[in-house]
């Protein structure tokens, strides 16, 4: 398994617009973290981005777990790039 980064864009307003689907959201969440697949995930101050680390077989894996997401699928998260990642640390 190799290691991906994700940096994407929350919409505007974002804290409002998520809040009829964060539950759905952090249940998924916490399910592929669960699962050995998320490593970690969560916005910038000020929820303008969002930063996360995976672990899968390929990038486009990932992109398709990002894309199943609620907060993608709603409009929450504007734009994803996903990059594969060394850890050197």
């Amino acid at each position: 398994m190799a290691r991906f980064v994700l940096w994407g864009t929350y919409c505007e307003n974002a804290l409002e617009k998520r809040a009829p689907f964060r539950e759905e959201h952090l249940a998924r969440l916490a399910s592929l973290k669960d699962a050995g697949v998320l490593i970690t995930l969560g916005p910038t101050e000020g929820s303008t981005h969002v930063f996360g680390v995976f672990e899968a077989s390929t990038s486009e894996q990932v992109r398709n777990l990002l894309e199943e997401d609620v907060y993608w699928r709603q409009g929450i998260w504007t734009a994803l790039e996903v990059y594969p990642w060394t850890q050197a640390f």
